[in-house]
């Protein structure tokens, strides 16, 4: 697999979310989504409508099977997924078997490649320079949760890895970098 980057300022991420409002909410969905969760794309595209919906309404936690370490994950789906998903799904009439990143061509999921070609399109088209893939989505998702002050830790625990220099390294965060962190307890 070769290296990608985090896109780390926010107002590219902001440009990105409107071309791909422009483009489709279903490629909105892709973007947000792996932005605002970590998963794996290829645990994103295998997403069925009834991952995210229960009894008329959309779940609070996302529960998938981790493939890769055979572990049931939960991830929360915050305001931001909430609503995109919410435009996307009144859209169409889909059901509940439906994938919910479904090809336009047949009732399938988009590839990887498409899935590729949507997110590093967007990406160019706003200026971002370096590697963007679709592995960015997860990368960008971490580097901000870091930002924001959640801990190593937790980072450590969702890519799996072995030690904070190696989670720092994959966020593409120098280790003698100093930055301030926003702790924002919204009481």
């Amino acid at each position: 697999m070769e290296y990608v980057d985090p896109i780390k300022d926010i107002e590219s991420i902001n440009a990105i979310k409107q071309i791909l409002q422009q483009q489709s909410q279903r490629d909105l969905l892709l973007f947000v989504l792996g932005i605002n969760t970590g998963i794996r794309v290829s645990e994103l595209l295998a997403l069925k409508v009834d991952d995210v919906w229960e009894d008329s309404h959309i779940k609070e936690f996302l529960r998938i099977r981790d493939t890769k370490h055979e572990e049931v994950k939960a991830y929360y789906l915050n305001n931001n997924v909430r609503d995109v998903l919410e435009k996307y799904l009144a859209q169409w009439n889909f059901t509940s078997s439906d994938y919910l990143f479904k090809s336009k061509k047949n009732n399938q999921p988009i590839t990887r490649q498409q899935a590729y070609r949507i997110i590093n399109h967007a990406a160019k088209e706003v200026g971002i320079p370096g590697k963007i893939g679709t592995h960015t989505l997860r990368k960008t998702f971490g580097y901000h949760a870091y930002r924001k002050g959640i801990a190593i830790s937790i980072l450590m625990s969702i890519y799996h890895h072995h030690s904070p220099a190696e989670t720092l390294r994959y966020l593409g965060i120098e280790k003698n970098e100093k930055h301030l962190i926003r702790v924002d307890v919204n009481l």
